[in-house]
């Protein structure tokens, strides 16, 4: 699979919070300073509300940012954390508990067998051949390679560096839509601590260059170059910042087009 891919996908995210911000009218706010209904007085309930607002539009508005656990049902997303969310510090058997959720989730079966379909189609890898076979060998070398980058940059460097794995979205109180697409993009080289302080983050470049160079040992010898060992690193940082950007997004996306129906999905 090409750099290219990588690519596509950035710019199809990048495309969908822009449509959904670019269709979406501005919502009117209610006003903090409500009057305060007065003990005996005959001011009826409903008219400290704004009657004018729809129904609707206030639940928008009034919704919390809140991550589901799946985005769209389907796509795991165990590591997002709701804006303004202070949690502790994952334990050493969290993390690998997180790296296990994300390897062996039924959608990773789905997503492998996607990516082991294009690379059969691109003939990405000539000496797996073709047919029934070939396929079979494309998607365990799908597997393994996500399972394997999971289990580097959520388990294994972020417990020797103390790193925290999960992301930390800004919400729609973070900026706009530029500011929290930089914001997205620049996770993939800053995190938090155990401690809760920014940091390089090793856990990802370094743990996806692991990953990467330990699939060496499983393709065949025409695969094992550094130019496609980077290939895969290169691809691999790609997939992770566009997931990093669906979190980010996915709450402002679910209740502007699906009005929230996505916002209750359970494991």
């Amino acid at each position: 699979m090409s750099i290219k891919i990588g690519a596509l996908l950035l710019v199809a995210l990048c495309a969908v919070p822009l449509y959904a911000q670019g269709n979406q009218e501005e919502l009117p706010l209610q006003s903090a300073a409500q009057p305060q209904e007065q003990s005996g007085s005959d001011t009826e309930p409903h008219t400290s509300q704004a009657p004018d607002l729809p129904s609707e539009t206030r639940q928008i508005s009034s919704q919390p940012e809140k991550q589901p656990k799946r985005i769209l049902w389907v796509i795991p997303n165990y590591r997002a954390v709701s804006a303004d969310t202070q949690l502790p510090p994952l334990s050493r058997k969290d993390k690998f508990w997180l790296a296990t959720e994300d390897s062996f989730d039924y959608s990773s079966f789905v997503l492998a067998g996607i990516i082991a379909g294009i690379s059969q189609a691109r003939n990405d890898t000539p000496e797996f051949h073709d047919g029934a076979a070939a396929y079979g060998r494309y998607y365990w070398h799908s597997f393994v390679d996500q399972a394997v980058g999971n289990y580097f940059t959520e388990a294994l460097l972020p417990v020797a560096t103390h790193e925290d794995a999960r992301y930390y979205t800004l919400g729609r109180s973070g900026g706009g839509f530029l500011h929290r697409t930089g914001y997205s993009l620049t996770r993939l080289l800053i995190t938090r601590n155990d401690a809760g302080r920014n940091t390089f983050n090793f856990s990802e470049v370094v743990g996806n260059a692991a990953g990467a160079a330990i699939s060496d040992l499983y393709y065949p010898r025409q695969e094992r170059t550094l130019d496609k060992t980077a290939q895969k690193w290169i691809l691999q940082l790609g997939i992770d910042g566009f997931f990093d950007m669906a979190k980010e997004f996915w709450p402002d996306i679910d209740q502007r087009i699906f009005h929230g129906r996505y916002g209750s999905a359970q494991r």
